[in-house]
């Protein structure tokens, strides 16, 4: 027990100081970064894609900031799963009300069965695409934009070695469902290891309209789960690099409670094992942050029950000292993304002493959640986004069971709850 109890601390002691290395690397990083935006003559024609089923609680604050771009040349274009859907109705009254005349909506057209819902939009949506457009952005209706996002999106790409652009999205911990700061917590850290993996996220993202012909992704799109995460492997293949810009971390305020986020962390970590290009590395994160802090709280517990009171506590000191650690982290964290998001305008409340201490109980929450969601992911074979069933048998082996048009009655009852 006693070499069990030092390699255990000792384990505790050096993943947290991994940790707390890759924290200040990314915040370095964050703050070094000075944009360099290119003039308006520079800027190529740039076309700006949203997929859409549901209506999301801010869909309308979305469209409203994509439509108020400082960007000379860029066209909207929508895809709506259909005319029955909610947003179809609500993006109709936002355009009409701004008086907007750079932005066409589409309904879906074709519903593929071997890839998701998502990507077949995507396909139609590039592939009424014409050669005017030299650049593509992508975005999520969860997504509220500042007016510069698209220029600070699409200047990196003017360099030959770039291929792609890419942000991210931050949460914030101040929700009224444990589940929205559960997602905050696993957000913090995978913020990061995004960054590090170089991995795409989908909700903010812009390719060259020649690079993406070059990797052949519409043909990777028709038989896939998730639209981003396998575009690391391809830019790679060609030698191009993805460039994280700093400045366009996006704050999303949506809510959401433990039921649907276990959906969503579930279908996360399938696309994650399935196409994430450093997966075993998430398996050894997992055993660091996940397993050995349970196999801790374990081993206290069979050392109480022994009446090993002072072996007990010298662990239980080790825990604390550990979950205080990845507390003071996140505060870190915290602090340095509110400066990018106050440049962006945006208003962030105060962390009060109580959001502290639901955060510190948020950290051993988060990882039995994301523990209990990696182990069922072993056999998941099946999952449920926006109200349809996928069956998942490998990469490329993706069945859609069975389509049907999203309602006003699939709307989530809070309204700032995430679809």
């Amino acid at each position: 027990m006693p070499d069990l109890m030092i390699f255990l601390s000792q384990s505790l002691l050096s993943w947290l100081i991994i940790q707390a290395c890759l924290t200040l690397v990314f915040l370095w990083y964050l703050h070094s970064h000075k944009p360099k935006l290119l003039p308006d003559e520079q800027l190529p024609k740039t076309a700006v894609i949203l997929c859409l089923r549901g209506a999301d609680p801010f869909l309308p604050n979305c469209v409203r900031s994509l439509l108020k771009q400082n960007y000379p040349q860029y066209d909207l274009k929508l895809i709506i799963d259909s005319k029955e859907d909610p947003a179809f109705k609500i993006v109709t009254e936002t355009i009409n009300e701004l008086g907007a005349t750079n932005v066409q909506i589409s309904t879906l057209r074709a519903v593929r069965h071997n890839c998701s819902l998502k990507c077949s939009a995507l396909l139609q949506a590039v592939s009424d695409l014409d050669n005017a457009y030299q650049v593509i952005a992508f975005i999520d209706a969860d997504t509220i934009v500042h007016p510069h996002w698209l220029r600070e999106l699409v200047t990196p790409l003017m360099d030959a070695k770039v291929g792609l652009t890419t942000g991210n999205r931050w949460y914030l911990p101040t929700g009224n469902y444990w589940g929205s700061l559960v997602r905050y917590s696993g957000n913090v850290s995978t913020v990061v290891q995004m960054f590090l993996f170089q991995i795409p996220w989908g909700g903010t993202l812009a390719i060259k309209t020649e690079v993406l012909n070059r990797i052949e992704l519409l043909d990777k799109w028709g038989e896939v789960l998730t639209d981003d995460m396998l575009l690391h492997k391809l830019l790679k293949q060609h030698k191009l690099q993805i460039k994280f810009v700093p400045s366009l971390l996006m704050l999303n305020r949506e809510e959401s409670n433990l039921q649907n986020l276990l959906e969503s962390l579930k279908r996360l970590i399938l696309g994650s094992r399935l196409y994430h290009p450093q997966w075993l590395a998430i398996v050894s994160e997992a055993f660091s942050s996940i397993l050995i802090p349970n196999v801790v709280i374990i081993v206290i517990f069979q050392l109480l029950f022994q009446a090993q009171w002072y072996a007990a506590a010298l662990l239980l000191a080790s825990y604390v000292s550990y979950t205080m650690g990845l507390l003071l982290l996140m505060l870190l964290m915290e602090l340095g993304v509110h400066k990018v998001l106050s440049h962006q305008g945006e208003q962030l409340p105060k962390l009060s002493p109580f959001t502290i201490i639901k955060m510190l109980i948020a950290i051993p929450l988060t990882q039995w959640v994301y523990g209990l969601v990696m182990l069922s992911s072993l056999w998941t074979s099946t999952i449920t986004w926006r109200g349809l069933t996928y069956r998942v048998q490998g990469r490329e082996n993706i069945r859609l069971v069975e389509y049907r048009p999203y309602q006003w009655l699939d709307q989530p009852i809070d309204p700032k709850a995430s679809l």
